[in-house]
């Protein structure tokens, strides 16, 4: 063997316990290190907070938007406050983003407590049914709510607690309305006691209690005013319901129109307003309208008159 080979064969030998003897000493250090911060964190008390989303609310919903609040509960098991630096959120629908945000600076879990975070959230219908328009109106859609929390610690530095939470979601759609017909229950041209048939058509998947009838209704261009709905009623989901609705009006008022009614030549009619229902996702205020309708008075020998709409 020549002279020259044996500095090789003993310098590999010695960068070899060199080596063993750095990692031995290195791993020595940072088990010391993990030791003490167990022992900081035992003797101080310090640790991870949790949380949780314990709640999602729809506090308003119409046809416009869904105002949405995700109530997310932190404990903190540290003797000290800890900041809530960011929030961030986003609302999905089948992979497909519907809104996200960032929330900054978002307060602050006082020490060894713990607090309920709401995070309001707004879904704008027009910007969902022009970015996907296979969301129809009046559907039920699935939906994913992510968050995640970044909080900063001593001890563990900044964090992030990811949270996530599905439900449905309703795009709602106004119901259709029609005056199937009036009937006359006393009829003169002081005063006249009458009974509304109305039609409604509920569009949505999804049933609607009717609760309250605001509304206004013109025939011939004169206000007849409105009335209450006497008992809750339930629209189902897709279907067609029929409601009556007393009113009392003064025919005198409408002059020669009321003249066109008799000989059967038809008036217009004009109803708008709103309806208050409850449904599975919480109430709703939902506008009805009707414009250009047209009735006549039907003589019958047998029963009272009626208008019908043509």
């Amino acid at each position: 063997m020549a002279s020259s080979d044996k500095p090789d064969s003993v310098d590999r030998g010695m960068d070899k316990d060199k080596n063993e003897g750095k990692g031995g000493f290195l791993e020595k250090v940072k088990d010391f290190i993990h030791d003490i911060g167990e022992k900081i964190e035992e003797t101080i008390g310090f640790g991870k907070p949790t949380a949780d989303v314990t709640g999602i609310h729809l506090p308003s919903i119409n046809l416009k938007k869904a105002d949405i609040v995700v109530d997310v509960l932190i404990k903190n098991p540290n003797p000290i406050p800890i900041p809530l630096i960011d929030i961030n959120y986003l609302i999905e629908s089948d992979g497909r983003k519907l809104v996200s945000g960032l929330i900054p600076d978002a307060g602050t879990i006082h020490a060894h407590g713990e607090e309920t975070v709401k995070i309001p959230l707004t879904l704008i219908y027009d910007d969902i049914k022009s970015t996907y328009d296979d969301i129809k109106p009046g559907s039920i859609i699935p939906y994913r709510v992510k968050v995640d929390l970044i909080v900063d610690i001593p001890v563990f530095g900044r964090i992030t607690l990811p949270l996530e939470k599905t439900g449905e979601i309703p795009i709602p759609y106004k119901p259709d309305i029609d005056v199937e017909k009036i009937h006359f229950k006393r009829f003169s041209f002081e005063e006249t006691v009458a009974v509304l048939h109305l039609k409604l058509e509920n569009k949505n998947d999804f049933d609607l209690g009717l609760n309250e009838l605001d509304y206004e209704i013109w025939l011939a261009e004169v206000s007849i005013g409105g009335a209450e709905l006497q008992k809750s009623e339930k629209l189902p989901k897709n279907g067609i319901s029929y409601i009556d609705i007393p009113i009392t009006f003064r025919p005198k008022d409408f002059g020669s129109a009321l003249w066109d009614m008799i000989r059967g030549r038809g008036t217009g009619y004009t109803m708008k307003g709103n309806i208050n229902v409850d449904t599975p996702f919480g109430a709703m205020k939902l506008p009805i309208s009707k414009e250009g309708g047209t009735t006549r008075l039907k003589k019958d020998d047998d029963e009272d008159n009626d208008v019908d709409e043509e």
